[in-house]
């Protein structure tokens, strides 16, 4: 998770009342009194920005129990009906379809689903996509050119990548792209594949491990989400970074788009009011302070984000919804099988 200061969220725009609220300071008299319950396994940053803009402009305070997701999605089908949880924001979309099977998410509103495009949420609208991020593969510049790295993922577990290539199994994005691999090129290509890098890899216990590792020049390749290598360009200066961006494009599963998103518990006793959280994650206002705190993708049309980001509709992605990726139950089973879980 990253951190945020107060002076930070001023810069991001989010305004006094709510920096005042995160960082413990006297918040202004509230509109309405309500307080939403939410179970945040997203990075912080981005849901910080988006609760002091939401109650800025709603009086509406929410009170956040951060965790991961998958372990939130089990805590929500374990406390059931008597889950306190208003709102679930999970960093991946399997833990949103976990809870959605169980039952637990009440269908979101119409208007809402509207104001993205409808391949990013839920078929059945029970949960919506609020920013997106591309599987990417990170290189060091001195270590290989880019010239040099593959036209597909798959390529990485073969003996001529033998050590150079870090991954991290326990990732909830790298299990989605083991589920689109599988979706894409047949369960036996993805079991091969993470056979292959059990062997030639190396295993890190993050994909921002695997990328800093990249970066430090101890591994030539990592295979990650996009926004680590942009924090960690924020912290260290575009011109002293020593890694860069490599996106294989024309439908590969190494540039695989998936998404953060949200859901209402069905559940919830002030469910308007958390209908009203999710509807502003996707207006116009909640995507900009979400894709100021962090570099994923705005997913209204018009929202442009303040990272240096390729292009949207310049990636090329693999042609799989975060809906086609399911619970991805099926990627824990190909881990265990590859002995990598």
């Amino acid at each position: 998770m990253y951190d945020v200061t107060r002076r930070q969220l001023m810069h991001l725009g989010v305004g006094a009342a709510g920096a005042a609220m995160l960082s413990g300071l006297p918040v202004p008299a509230r509109a309405e009194d309500q307080t939403l319950a939410l179970y945040n396994g997203q990075h912080r940053p981005p849901v910080e920005a988006l609760v002091a803009a939401f109650t800025a402009a709603t009086g509406i305070a929410v009170v956040t129990r951060n965790g991961n997701s998958a372990q939130l999605a089990s805590q929500l089908i374990e406390e059931g009906a008597n889950s306190p949880a208003d709102v679930f924001w999970s960093e991946e979309s399997p833990s949103l379809v976990a809870i959605a099977e169980k039952g637990l998410l009440a269908p979101l509103h119409a208007d809402t689903l509207q104001q993205i495009p409808a391949k990013y949420a839920a078929r059945d609208g029970s949960w919506i996509g609020a920013g997106a991020r591309s599987r990417v593969v990170v290189y060091n510049k001195s270590m290989i050119e880019e010239s040099a790295l593959p036209k597909t993922v798959l390529d990485f577990a073969g003996e001529a990548w033998a050590d150079k290539v870090a991954f991290a199994p326990n990732s909830g994005a790298f299990q989605q792209q083991v589920v689109a691999v599988s979706l894409l090129k047949g369960r036996d290509v993805a079991l091969a594949w993470l056979k292959g890098l059990r062997q030639y890899g190396r295993v890190y216990n993050s994909d921002s491990a695997a990328v800093e590792a990249v970066e430090g020049g101890d591994i030539a390749v990592a295979l990650s989400n996009n926004y680590y290598w942009y924090a960690l360009e924020q912290e260290l200066g575009p011109d002293n970074m020593n890694s860069a961006l490599y996106f294989m494009g024309h439908g590969d599963p190494g540039t695989l788009i998936t998404v953060s998103g949200a859901g209402v518990l069905k559940t919830s006793k002030k469910a308007e009011a958390a209908q009203r959280f999710v509807a502003f994650m996707v207006s116009a206002e909640g995507q900009a302070a979400i894709v100021g705190a962090i570099a994923e993708y705005p997913l209204r049309p018009g929202v442009v984000s303040s990272f240096p980001l390729k292009p949207f509709d310049q990636l090329d992605p693999a042609p799989v919804t975060p809906a086609d990726l399911g619970d991805a139950a099926e990627a824990l089973a190909l881990l265990r099988e590859a002995d990598l879980a």
